[in-house]
């Protein structure tokens, strides 16, 4: 029997439930009033198709329908099927399932069988590390993780427990890495980090064997280069080495070249003693009273005062502890001194274009770049130079940077024209600016196109100024023994 629509409409329970579906309420209808709704709409159905003419008559409500005769909407009756995406992201390495982790522990365990007592020092580790598939100098790390800096020795069993942890979390070196060397739980590394691991470096290395008998400067050679690692690898500034930074970075693959090179001075890269020796000696002139701390007048003193003051105020401005005293630190005068002698590497060009962004909006207006040339102009004029005006300077430098936006100089467009250390030299270095100018400009284009694997400026730098250092101390011995 068809339910009218009058009818339903004077159903009073289902009118009321219809009213507060109407305004958007939710609720359940009863069971009697879920099967009138639904004769209801069969109803409605069935009159609009009798009204449009040419159509078939409907089936009657009645009658038995096979349910393979009734049409399937393919789109909404089927089930879904699910997909099976592959994990794609492994944050601490891709798992190597051919690897046999019981065999390695086994192998583990037969070494530590020939130690006394089954426990090994800081020196045996290193073979324990070379077994498991690591560097040599991983052998600190290892001995600290598992716990051998507070017993003076590892046992087997501290070991096996350390490493299998290890092994089944941690699937490529960085993450292994940073598993030894980190604090516990914790996903980055910071400056501390790496004071063992160096420690036992300038204590074992054989191109170290001459800082045995000077221990004052065991703490200034790990300092160096601690800085020399965040200031390469810490991309982020944010004085904190996550595992991405270390997996882009070389480090991993220099502190294993450590075991096959004696001579520490062929690794330029965060480890030469030469390089330490330089920079060492340059902060030594300017610190008159040696409290490893230099003011903005020691500070302008360096490079013959080639460097603005604008400069100066900017790296003591910069907002750590130390620069709020008006002092600088030796670990700071690290960073600067690199900056100052390589202004090509990624780090340098951001570090000069923090200096010359006075107002922080990340982008180096007409303003800012005239204001750091007027100070480069005083100094010209009294030299007896006739400076460039300033708006002939701005075209040579738009014209060598090629901003993406006129009259608006980005740190993206200092790194795309590889001639950043041109156009900070022109601003704020009156001597390399004028050294520039001199030069063939057929000598700067080969260096703009040159892409082989040349020394860096630092490397050339580090490498001029050391043999400058060691023929003055060899001249001031001879005055003394003469």
């Amino acid at each position: 029997m068809m339910i009218k629509e009058s009818s339903l409409r004077r159903d009073p329970d289902l009118g009321g439930e219809l009213a507060l579906l109407a305004k958007g309420c939710d609720f359940v209808l009863p069971s009697r009033f879920k099967k009138r709704l639904k004769s209801f709409q069969q109803a409605q159905v069935q009159s609009k198709q009798e009204k449009k003419p040419g159509t078939s008559s409907p089936v009657p409500l009645n009658s038995v329908v096979s349910p393979c005769a009734l049409p399937v909407n393919k789109a909404t009756s089927s089930t879904p099927l699910s997909v099976n995406i592959p994990r794609f992201y492994f944050p601490k390495g891709l798992p190597n399932v051919c690897t046999n982790h019981e065999e390695i522990i086994a192998r583990i365990e037969e070494a530590f069988a020939e130690f006394e007592d089954e426990k090994a020092n800081i020196c045996e580790m290193g073979k324990i590390a070379k077994i498991c598939g690591c560097p040599l100098y991983w052998k600190a790390p290892m001995f600290s993780a598992s716990g051998g800096q507070r017993t003076g020795c590892v046992s087997v069993h501290s070991f096996v427990s350390l490493w299998r942890k290890i092994l089944h979390n941690c699937h490529d070196d960085a993450s292994r890495f940073a598993y030894l060397v980190a604090k516990p739980n914790c996903a980055y590394l910071e400056q501390e980090d790496f004071i063992p691991l160096l420690q036992d470096v300038v204590e074992t290395h054989p191109g170290l064997t001459f800082l045995k008998d000077a221990p004052e400067f065991h703490s200034r050679y790990i300092t160096t280069v601690i800085q020399r690692i965040f200031y390469t690898v810490n991309r982020s500034w944010s004085g904190k080495i996550t595992l991405t930074e270390l997996r882009k970075s070389n480090f991993l693959q220099t502190l294993a070249l450590l075991e096959e090179e004696d001579d520490i001075n062929q690794i330029t890269d965060y480890f030469s003693y030469e390089h330490f020796y330089v920079i060492y000696c340059k902060f030594w002139e300017l610190d008159t009273d040696h409290d490893l701390y230099i003011s903005q007048k020691d500070l302008a003193r360096y490079s013959d005062q080639g460097i603005i003051k604008p400069v100066f105020f900017w790296v003591f401005s910069r907002g750590n502890e130390v620069h709020k005293e008006g002092r600088m630190s030796y670990a700071d005068f690290v960073w600067l001194l690199i900056s100052e002698e390589d202004k090509r590497n990624a780090t340098s060009i951001e570090y000069w274009f923090r200096c010359m962004d006075l107002d922080g909006d990340g982008v180096l207006s007409m303003y800012e770049l005239e204001y750091f040339y007027e100070e480069q102009c005083e100094r010209m004029e009294v030299m007896g130079i006739e400076p460039l005006p300033f708006q002939d300077l701005l075209c040579q430098m738009l014209d060598l940077v090629k901003p993406e936006r006129e009259g608006r100089v980005t740190l993206r467009d200092l790194k795309r024209c590889r001639m950043a250390h041109v156009f900070y030299n022109t601003f704020f270095n009156l001597e390399k600016y004028l050294d520039n100018e001199q030069r063939d400009p057929f000598a700067v284009q080969k260096d703009f196109e040159n892409d082989g694997p040349e020394p860096s400026d630092w490397d050339r730098y580090a490498a001029e100024e050391y043999e400058i250092l060691v023929a003055e101390e060899s001249g001031n011995e001879q005055l003394q023994e003469g």
